[in-house]
């Protein structure tokens, strides 16, 4: 009987601390758009093109935390930044689809645009590896032409 009740009890704090563990991988939306906002400041403190190349530095610890990540996108679609993936700067993304049809490009520019905003859509998650639910808040950098999203 004390086995057992010390097994249970083992595999209940395993379970819990895996949960907890996974949780800490995950941002939330309130640390997305505080991340957002720090970048524009960055944006102008130092001007587009070094915060872009700053932005894509995954390994300066500064502009990923957890699951989340900087990406800028120019209004026509072009990655100008990506905090994990610095393969897709320069390519242009206006025209991809997520699984379920949603043009997610196109929707995180016109929610940044209009002041800031949420966009929701299916994309391969960085800490599993496989398509995932997905949402980006995204607001737009003044006078660049250009939206921060995380």
């Amino acid at each position: 009987m004390k086995l057992a009740t010390f097994i249970r009890t083992a595999a209940l704090t395993l379970l819990a601390s895996t949960t907890l563990a996974f949780a800490q991988e995950r941002g939330t939306a309130d640390e997305a758009k505080a991340m957002v906002e720090k970048a524009l400041v960055h944006a102008k403190a130092v001007g587009p093109e070094k915060a872009y190349a700053d932005f894509s530095d995954k390994d300066s610890g500064k502009w990923v935390s957890k699951d989340l990540y900087i990406v800028v996108l120019k209004y026509d679609g072009t990655i100008l930044a990506h905090g994990v993936n610095k393969g897709l700067l320069g390519k242009n993304l206006i025209d991809v689809k997520d699984p379920n049809g949603v043009y997610f490009t196109k929707e995180m520019i016109e929610s940044g645009k209009k002041g800031g905003g949420w966009t929701e859509y299916g994309f391969t998650d960085p800490v599993t590896k496989k398509i995932a639910a997905k949402s980006s808040y995204s607001k737009a950098i003044p006078g660049a032409d250009a939206v921060i999203g995380v």
